[in-house]
């Protein structure tokens, strides 16, 4: 393993690719290679490429995807990172997903365009489908729950990048509650948290337009966290969810904790 890494995502792109590729690959957790039997050293699975790195030279951002199997189109896992203009690291999205689980066709709408998370189209029969099983907005499949056992190898890449903190944006409402239970703290958009967990309380003016018109504004929907974010999905806030920046400082902890009254 390489103990100190240049300090951005712009000075990595300029790298060899094998280097490059080098230094990426220690963010996927050693569970990826055993569990999917995937070479740690040539990344190959049977000597099929499985693992894709995007950070061309020049770059300020990189994306990195692990399939379990050479024809599947889907990641196992999947991160997009960028360097910010003050000199900072910000993860955009990261996925975990369960292959075996079912798939759902949330992100492509009924003539199979993409919907960009829902935000530029939906498919409403697969986002019920995808509700009623359990998952949240903007899942294709069930996730591993593996995001807990990654921070760590996370926090010790951007440590040996020289940072002493990271940002993350949270693409929906359940997305930033999970971030908070793993100690990230807000940069942009608590108080907008808390306005929105006091307006699902009953009397509150998100709880009363919970009125059962259809599967994703059900009553009981104010006191879970996905089924709050399926409604703010939905357009109960009037705008998009947006907005919304989280950091968490290497090692710590940070005690937010909005809805502590949750559950899933």
């Amino acid at each position: 393993m390489i103990d100190k890494l240049p300090s951005s995502i712009y000075a990595i792109s300029k790298l060899p690719e094998a280097e490059k590729t080098a230094i990426f690959r220690q963010l996927i957790p050693d569970w990826v290679f055993q569990q999917y039997n995937i070479d740690p050293g040539t990344l190959l699975q049977d000597g099929k490429k499985v693992v894709y790195l995007r950070c061309p030279d020049g770059s300020r951002s990189m994306e990195l995807s692990v399939r379990y199997h050479p024809y599947e189109l889907d990641p196992l896992t999947y991160m997009n990172m960028i360097d910010t203009f003050n000199h900072q690291l910000m993860v955009l999205l990261v996925i975990v997903n369960d292959p075996e689980s079912p798939r759902y066709n949330v992100d492509v709408d009924l003539e199979g365009h993409s919907t960009y998370f829902g935000t530029r189209g939906r498919n409403i029969p697969e986002e019920i489908r995808a509700m009623n099983a359990g998952l949240a907005p903007g899942q294709i499949r069930r996730g591993l729950r593996a995001f807990r056992s990654t921070i760590p190898l996370f926090e010790d890449f951007v440590s040996r990048m020289g940072h002493d903190l990271f940002l993350i944006e949270p693409l929906s409402y359940h997305n930033a509650i999970v971030f908070e239970r793993y100690g990230f703290a807000y940069t942009h958009g608590k108080s907008e948290m808390e306005r929105i967990h006091r307006e699902f309380q009953p009397g509150g003016s998100l709880y009363e337009w919970l009125d059962d018109s259809n599967p994703f504004r059900q009553t009981r929907c104010w006191n879970s966290i996905s089924g709050r974010s399926w409604a703010i999905h939905d357009g109960i806030l009037g705008h998009p969810y947006t907005g919304f920046q989280m950091y968490k400082r290497i090692g710590k902890h940070a005690e937010v904790n909005t809805f502590p009254d949750s559950r899933w």
